[in-house]
C-alpha cells in the first residue's frame, strides 16, 4: 500500500487494469444495445467513474509525498471503499448476462444458487472480509510487510477492492444476490461496519494502535481520513440501499419482502431482469427496459 513502489512494473499493470475493464464495460453495452435491449447511461457513468477513481488510487495521484501514511490511506478508502460502490451501483453481473447466451446464463445462475455462493454473499461475511481486513493489516505486522514487498503490497490492494465490491454488492446492489436478508437487517450490518471503523481510527489516532515506521503527525492524519473519509463512503452505501430498494407486497419464500428468491426461479428472473425477457419485478431493481 505504499507509494514506493509507485514506479514498479506491476503497478503500471494494475493502474491500466481499470481502463481494460472500463472499456469491457462499453462493448458490452454496445452488445446489449445491438441486441435491441436499452441500456441506463447513469449504470455506465457509475462504472467509469469507478474505474476513475481506481486508476486514481493505482497510479498514485494522490496529494501526498513517496511513502505518505495518509496517501496509503487515502488509497485504501478510494480502492476499498468508494470504487466498489460506483462499481456495483453499475450492475456489471446483470450487463453480462443480458449478452450471455442462455445456458451460459443458467451456469451463472447455479453458480449463484449454490451453497458456497450463499455464504460468500451473506452481509455478516462480506463485515468480515472487509473490516476484519483491516484489524489484520494495521494490528499484525502486515503493513510493513506491504512497504517492503511487492507481492504483498497488491494482494492487499486485491483484498480491499474484492472485499469492498462484495461488501457494496450484497448491502445495496441493484444486481441479485443468492441470498439478501431485509433492508432492517443489512442496515444494521453496515451499522456495525460504521463503527467498526469508528473504533479503529480512534484507536489509531490515540497511538494505541501502533504503526511502525510511520511518524506521528502522519498517523494521526491517516486516521483522521480513515474516520471522516469511511463515514462518507458508508453514508452513501446506506443511501444507495435505500434509493435502489424497491418494496412490493408479499415475501419470497427465501428473501426479504419484494426480493427475489434465491432458489430455482432466480435463473428466470435474473433473465428478464437483465432484459432477456419481460416483467422482471420492480421490486428487483430499476423498471424493465431501464436497465
Amino acid at each position: 500500500m505504499s507509494a514506493s513502489h509507485a514506479h514498479s512494473g506491476p503497478d503500471a499493470l494494475a493502474a491500466f487494469a481499470p481502463l481494460l475493464a472500463a472499456a469491457a464495460y462499453l462493448l458490452l453495452v454496445a452488445r446489449r444495445r445491438a441486441l435491441g435491449r436499452s441500456w441506463s447511461p447513469w449504470r455506465s457513468s457509475a462504472f467509469l467513474t469507478g474505474c476513475a477513481l481506481l486508476s486514481l488510487a493505482l497510479g498514485h495521484v494522490l496529494p501526498f509525498g513517496e511513502g505518505d501514511f495518509r496517501g496509503h490511506m487515502l488509497q485504501h478508502l478510494l480502492i476499498g471503499m468508494l470504487a466498489p460502490l460506483a462499481l456495483v451501483l453499475a450492475a456489471p453481473f446483470t450487463l453480462v448476462l443480458g449478452v450471455l447466451p442462455p445456458h451460459r446464463g443458467r451456469r451463472l445462475t447455479r453458480l449463484l444458487r449454490s451453497r458456497t455462493a450463499r455464504l460468500i454473499a451473506h452481509p455478516v461475511t462480506a463485515l468480515l472480509l472487509t473490516l476484519g481486513g483491516l484489524v489484520v493489516l494495521y494490528c499484525t505486522p502486515l503493513y510493513g510487510l506491504t512497504t517492503a514487498t511487492p507481492w504483498a503490497h497488491h494482494l492487499v490492494h486485491a483484498h480491499f477492492l474484492a472485499s469492498g465490491y462484495l461488501f457494496a454488492w450484497v448491502i445495496a446492489g441493484p444486481d441479485p444476490a443468492p441470498h439478501r436478508p431485509s433492508v432492517p437487517s443489512r442496515l444494521v450490518v453496515l451499522g456495525v461496519a460504521v463503527a467498526g471503523h469508528a473504533v479503529l481510527s480512534q484507536l489509531m489516532y490515540a497511538g494505541i494502535v501502533f504503526i511502525p515506521g510511520v511518524p506521528d503527525a502522519q498517523r494521526r492524519g491517516g486516521a483522521e481520513l480513515m474516520y471522516y473519509g469511511g463515514d462518507i463512503a458508508e453514508l452513501l452505501l446506506a443511501l444507495a440501499l435505500l434509493v435502489t430498494w424497491r418494496p412490493a407486497p408479499g415475501r419470497s419464500p427465501h428473501g426479504a419482502p419484494g426480493e427475489p428468491a434465491a432458489g430455482p426461479r432466480l435463473t428466470r428472473r435474473w433473465r428478464r431482469r437483465a432484459g432477456s425477457a419481460p416483467g422482471w419485478p420492480a421490486a428487483a431493481g430499476r423498471r424493465p427496459g431501464r436497465g
